[in-house]
Parts: structure tokens; sequence; C-alpha cells
């Protein structure tokens, strides 16, 4: 049985959320009703995904999700929020973040994405090849395992979904990566807010490689993007 946390401030819509997830989705569900609870919930026992508000007491969501990627960089967390603005979109995923999904929501909804999600995370544990993880971009040596960017005895920490689009244009180097294959692999829906969400990542990629002038992140008009490297 898969377990998730839950971590939701209104008591009423965590129980309801508790309920329909451990009956229709089988799954074991731990409820907590504000931040600190569930860090503490976290750190001690095993989860198979967390789905966290973000507008909380104590610790709001988006800093309990950051607390937990320090601890473990690959449990799936869904970000639950009344706040539907694209810069707040662009925090969850910067933050980690696997999904994001707005206040009101219709239950059946959510449990659609947890599948997907769980389902995504299964796929990737047992492909039969796993993806480089390795690579050297002109002076820099990216790690995407450990989502660090070495250059002249510096590095420099990427969020989740920055590493994951570096290494998308790492394996498709002097080649051109689809604007559609990227939001498709990374945000799993090309929409207009997750393109604009990516576009801030792109520009944090250009601004971390900069220092390499044989190194460049093009736009492709029409197409998507290239890492260069001459």
């Amino acid at each position: 049985m898969k377990k998730i946390l839950l971590v939701e401030d209104d008591p009423n819509l965590g129980m309801l959320l508790q309920d329909y997830l451990q009956l229709k989705g089988k799954f074991d569900v731990v409820l907590c009703t504000d931040g600190d609870e569930g860090l503490k919930a976290f750190s001690k026992q095993s989860f198979d995904l967390c789905i966290l508000d973000v507008m909380m007491p104590k610790k709001d969501g988006f800093t309990l999700g950051k607390d937990i990627r320090k601890v473990n960089q690959n449990v799936p967390i869904i970000f639950a929020t009344a706040k539907a603005m694209m810069e707040d979109k662009a925090s969850a995923y910067d933050l980690g973040g696997d999904d994001y999904i707005t206040k009101p929501f219709r239950i059946e909804e959510l449990l659609l994405r947890i599948n997907a999600l769980l389902k995504r995370v299964s796929s990737k544990e047992t492909a039969s090849e796993p993806a480089q993880t390795q690579f050297e971009i002109g002076n820099y040596k990216f790690d995407y395992t450990t989502q660090l960017i070495h250059f002249d005895g510096k590095q420099q920490k990427l969020s989740t979904k920055e590493a994951e689009l570096l290494q998308l244009l790492c394996l498709k180097k002097n080649t051109v990566l689809t604007r559609e294959e990227a939001l498709l692999s990374i945000w799993h829906d090309d929409n207009y807010f997750n393109g604009r969400s990516m576009d801030v990542f792109l520009s944090k990629l250009r601004k971390y490689l900069k220092e390499d002038p044989k190194v460049e992140i093009l736009n492709v008009h029409g197409k998507g993007y290239k890492l260069l490297i001459n």
C-alpha cells in the first residue's frame, strides 16, 4: 500500500481528502494540520508522495516542500492552493514540486494526478537503461543526480525542474529540443502557464552558464531550444 503525506490546515477538507484517498485510492494517508507537524512526520516515516497545502500556519507549504527536498530529492510533491497566479506556479516548480492543483478542485482530479505521478515514478524505477547523469558543458561539469553545476572551483545548486531541463538540453546537445518535448517530459502538460514557467528556468540556466562564452542556449524560432557548445 502506497503511503501519502497530506498536510492541510483546514480540518474538514483534510479529513475529507484523507477518507476519500484511503477508500477510493487504497492509500495509507497520514494527515497533518500544519507545516511543522508535516515535517516531523516526514522525518520519521517513509512516504511515496506528498500533498502540501501552500497557505498554512507555522510553516507554509512552499517552505515545507523546500525542507522535504533537503531530505529527499525524489519523492513526488503536489502543491494545493487557492492562489492561481503564474508566479505561484513557477515557485512551486522551482522548489521541486511535481504538480500544482488550484483550489477548489474535484477530489477525483486529485486522485488522477496522484496515480499519474506514482505511475511515472514506477516507470523511472523500472527503466532498463538509466539516462546519462554526468555531463561536460564547455568548462562546466553538470551532475544531474546531485543537481550541481561545477565551474572554476565553485558550484551552483539547481532546483529539480532546472536540473531536469538542463539534462534534456545536454542529451540533445547541439540539436533542437522542441518546446513541446520539454514541456511534456518535465511538466507533463504543454499549456501556456507551464510554458511561461519553463521560460523562467531557461533564463536562470543561461545565467548559470554565462561564464563560458563557448556555451549558449539558443531559441530556435518556432521550434524550441538548442544547447550549443562551440
